[in-house]
């Protein structure tokens, strides 16, 4: 099965559920923050779901010998996974959710750019990356365009969300452009979240984070679904797809994401709508059309 195989009804239709999950997930992790702070959510999510992960891969029996050429590559992914969430986390602390959106999605065009060398199957072409483009100014819009700010300490978290945008992107050209290409997608998924695990803890024993009383139910709900149906059965399925299909093309459904997002936000939220977000869906539709044409 070739690495660069464009996408098919099936897999469009998973890229959706898995875009629209993502999407809520950030609500989830809003209704969270009262109770859990943002590091040790990502922590518990990540230890959580590794067990998952773990307990589904020996059941299928896959095997998981770190002697097949995916220890080190498994290692880079897994830090760039672990380094990913710190800074968009972190990040958020001194930058505003709408500007870290337009950052953080980054990711699709550093995959499209980074295949030009390292995955020659997917190299994308002008009409691709018009799309790529139509669906970065569709998000923006979605979210309302950021405007510039003299806060110093606002242009540390856009940084640190550019640098998450980043490490996305150089996650998924690890995976492509590796052994663990052709390595079971559990494993891959294993390295990251056993190796991102300790470096979140971490991060969350230096910033300070610390729950000063019992979470509510609410806020262990929201962990619940973002450590097993998120981080256990979504990502499982992203890097299966990654595995068989073309990278770029199915990063840039991750535009989708924002979208959905902004719809949770309104559905769970009470969010106000405005009359741009159909023409930012459209753009972003028009976009994935364009960077899926063969």
């Amino acid at each position: 099965m070739s690495a660069a195989r464009p996408l098919d009804a099936a897999a469009i239709a998973i890229a959706l559920v898995l875009c629209l999950s993502w999407g809520f997930n950030q609500v989830a992790v809003k209704v969270a923050l009262p109770d859990i702070p943002p590091l040790m959510q990502s922590a518990i999510r990540s230890v959580g779901a590794g067990l998952i992960v773990w307990a589904w891969a020996r059941a299928r029996k896959v095997p998981l010998s770190l002697r097949d050429g995916t220890l080190t590559p498994g290692i880079v992914a897994g830090v760039l996974f672990g380094l990913e969430f710190i800074l968009i986390y972190r990040g958020l602390v001194w930058t505003t959710a709408t500007r870290a959106v337009i950052f953080l999605y980054v990711a699709p065009f550093v995959v499209a750019l980074g295949a030009r060398w390292l995955l020659p199957g997917e190299r994308l072409g002008r009409t691709q990356w018009a799309g790529l483009a139509l669906s970065f100014i569709g998000v923006a819009i979605a979210i309302g365009v950021p405007t510039p700010s003299g806060d110093p300490r606002e242009l540390i978290g856009d940084v640190m969300l550019l640098g998450g945008g980043i490490a996305w992107g150089a996650t998924t050209l690890v995976v492509k452009a590796s052994a663990l290409s052709k390595s079971p997608f559990e494993k891959t998924l294993l390295y990251q979240l056993v190796v991102s695990a300790p470096m979140l803890a971490l991060g969350a024993w230096l910033a300070g984070e610390q729950m000063s009383a019992v979470p509510s139910a609410l806020a262990l709900g929201s962990l619940a679904y973002q450590t097993v149906w998120i981080a256990g059965i979504t990502f499982l399925a992203w890097f299966a797809l990654i595995m068989r299909y073309s990278a770029s093309r199915l990063s840039a459904f991750t535009f989708l994401t924002p979208i959905f997002g902004v719809a949770a936000g309104h559905v769970v939220l009470g969010e106000p709508l405005t009359p741009m977000f159909l023409v930012a869906v459209t753009l972003v539709v028009a976009g994935l059309v364009l960077v899926n044409r063969r």
